[in-house]
């Protein structure tokens, strides 16, 4: 393929410029799938959150509910930072903020020619010399994220997509209100690609940071980590648990969500442990999806 911008795929196509954007109620919620997202949680969560904080972190932004849970309910202070390692994600997240209307229009180009030779096409443009734009990467981004199997976001060791596509009959792919919504959450926020690492220098007294890692797995075939090219494996969980205790130390508020598992339990046992149920699985069969215990780790 010698395509060397995406807008080629699009060039035959018309179409009408997409509404300004316009105040909405706040009712925002995720905008893409996620595995182990938190919507089903945040009534059990209630009870856990910090009665107040000067700043808001997520380190692992994720379909992001918690914040937009905090949002909806006008409990987020004025700094918000959401903060991923999955460089697509996190411009996926800006592009929601900054460049709307165009990704409305590219998702309609999406949903106009959805079928399975078509996903095959755009899933293969990360294998190909093909330039993207933010918007243009995070239309594909969208585009690929709900109508691939199961919603996975897994890719490959050279970092290339490689879910295949679900077996859907009429699939979401744009959903203008809902992201016109999160839109409105994500004015002002920082949206920023960095390890979890890294956040321990940027921390101050009186900072909420809410914690959903890639989850220690149940058994040997649960596992599913690969967000990224690098998968997240126990010494990432440990170099976690040790980010956990220095933000402790700094006079942070934080609370995590992993599996209830004895290599959990074990790295966070000077802290407060609580239990939370949730349906989990990434399995095409409805019966194999349990509700299960999950552990809500919190230093306050």
């Amino acid at each position: 393929m010698n395509e060397r911008h995406a807008m080629a795929f699009y060039s035959d196509v018309s179409v009408a410029p997409g509404s300004q954007v316009r105040p909405v109620s706040r009712n925002a919620r995720p905008f893409v799938k996620w595995v182990g997202g938190k919507q089903q949680l945040l009534a059990q969560f209630e009870t856990y959150f910090p009665a107040s904080f000067r700043r808001y972190f997520e380190p692992f932004v994720g379909g992001g509910a918690v914040f937009f849970h905090l949002w909806n309910t006008g409990r987020l202070p004025n700094q918000v930072f959401l903060l991923d390692n999955n460089k697509e994600l996190v411009n996926v997240y800006r592009v929601v903020r900054d460049q709307l209307e165009e990704l409305v229009r590219l998702l309609s180009v999406h949903k106009k020619h959805h079928r399975k030779e078509y996903y095959y096409k755009i899933r293969r443009l990360d294998r190909q010399s093909v330039e993207l734009s933010d918007v243009e990467r995070a239309a594909r981004t969208i585009y690929l994220n709900r109508t691939c199997y199961n919603g996975l976001y897994r890719v490959n060791s050279k970092g290339q997509f490689n879910v295949p596509m679900g077996s859907y009959n009429n699939p979401k792919i744009l959903y203008p209100e809902v992201l016109r919504s999160a839109s409105e959450a994500l004015q002002g926020v920082s949206i920023e690609a960095k390890d979890f690492r890294e956040i321990v220098d940027l921390a101050q007294p009186g900072d909420f940071f809410y914690f959903d890692p890639p989850y220690d797995p149940v058994s040997e075939t649960a596992s599913f980590t690969s967000y990224t090219a690098n998968s997240f494996g126990d010494s990432d969980q440990r170099d976690l648990a040790a980010v956990f205790a220095q933000l402790t130390d700094k006079g942070c508020s934080c609370m995590l969500s992993n599996s209830y598992t004895p290599f959990i339990l074990e790295l966070y046992q000077q802290f407060r442990i609580e239990v939370v149920y949730a349906r989990r699985a990434v399995n095409s069969d409805a019966g194999g999806r349990g509700a299960i215990k999950e552990a809500v780790v919190l230093n306050y």
